[in-house]
């Protein structure tokens, strides 16, 4: 049975529209053996992407329902599924490997779980990285588009602030997976943030703080401060974290950075940099400390933005002690419009991938 439920919980994963591509030596396989039981890996199957609560799990899967809410609970503990609870009704779906399983291993990362999972990023990321619709846009910081032109609800942090009832902070996953293969990071680490519409969503939660809105404001300022990188889900709505990023330990931006995927396709960006060559005087901060994925560079006599690899986050022109660098609107003709919400997005990337999801939705 063990084989076969894995080999199973591996197919539907890769039917996801986030994929889960094989290996050679089969990592992908080991680290499922490493996250899940056989019986854990089987009930994984019989969930869909959208929410249900544990009877309708149990109608549609013709499943026993004494039991399965504990087995739910647990699996939503370990990190398996997505759970929440509406005020004493827990309603449950599965996730893909990223953004999900991945990520909710927070509290279990160990040594060996992040070596594989460092492992599998050189088969898992260019296969997701590279396809469409991004998994990340940018949100720049926002002082410096308020000159710009009026930023859409998506591109701005404080709409996903100000909308949200449910705030708190954790430590970053991809810090952590580095820090425990001996390559740690400088930077914070508790810099990657959630957010809900309900309130008390994070009450008691088993690895993150709950912050106010003034501590969530203060928390992305630091970010900005310590050149990190604002990055949310690429949808209009329904966006629920921003992580705060570096090139050097973030899974998506060392997809430009390491894997040399094109930044177009990696991340959404609706800015670009811009350097005034007459207005620079070549100190060299801006692609020394602040430019998270090399997209400035040196010239004779300035400091210029190689246009098609910056993701318009921001960071180098709050820095600049000459004012030379400002923030651009792409033309409208280049701005990719995010999906409309989750199941838009998980549509999009299915027909891309051409897989059939109306199972998992």
């Amino acid at each position: 049975m063990s084989d076969t439920s894995y080999e199973k919980l591996a197919a539907v994963l890769d039917t996801l529209p986030n994929g889960f591509p094989s290996t050679e030596d089969s990592i992908e396989i080991k680290l499922l053996r490493k996250i899940f039981s056989p019986d854990e890996a089987e009930l994984f199957c019989d969930l869909k992407l959208s929410f249900e609560t544990v009877d309708q799990i149990a109608a549609r899967t013709e499943r026993p329902l004494q039991g399965l809410e504990d087995a739910l609970l647990t699996m939503k503990g370990k990190g398996q599924i997505f759970g929440v609870d509406l005020g004493g009704i827990n309603i449950f779906k599965m996730v893909p490997w990223v953004f999900g399983i991945y990520e909710l291993q927070l509290p279990h990362m160990d040594k060996e779980l992040a070596e594989m999972c460092e492992e599998y990023m050189k088969v898992y990321g260019p296969q997701f990285l590279a396809n469409k619709p991004q998994l990340m846009q940018v949100i720049p910081i926002e002082s410096e588009i308020k000159g710009v032109q009026e930023a859409l609800p998506y591109e701005k942090v404080s709409n996903i602030i100000e909308n949200s009832q449910s705030m708190m902070y954790f430590d970053c996953i991809c810090k952590k997976e580095k820090n425990l293969i001996g390559d740690p990071c400088d930077r914070p680490m508790q810099v990657c943030t959630g957010y809900a519409p309900i309130p008390g969503v994070f009450d008691d939660h088993p690895y993150g703080k709950t912050m106010n809105k003034e501590e969530a404001y203060a928390l992305l300022d630091k970010a900005e401060e310590d050149g990190l990188v604002h990055l949310t889900w690429n949808v209009k709505s329904g966006q629920f974290f921003i992580c705060n990023c570096c090139g050097c330990c973030c899974g998506v931006l060392r997809g430009i950075n390491e894997l040399g995927i094109d930044a177009s396709k990696v991340i959404n960006a609706h800015y670009y940099a811009e350097i005034a060559a007459d207005e620079c005087t070549a100190c060299g901060v801006c692609a020394d400390e602040r430019c998270q994925v090399n997209a400035i560079e040196a010239g004779d006599d300035a400091y210029r933005v190689i246009r098609e690899k910056c993701i318009g986050c921001g960071l180098c022109i709050t820095t600049c002690p000459v004012e030379a660098i400002s923030l651009i609107r792409k033309p409208e003709d280049q701005i990719e419009i995010p999906p409309t919400d989750e199941l838009e997005w998980y549509t999009k990337r299915a027909q891309l991938r051409g897989v059939d999801i109306s199972k998992y939705t």
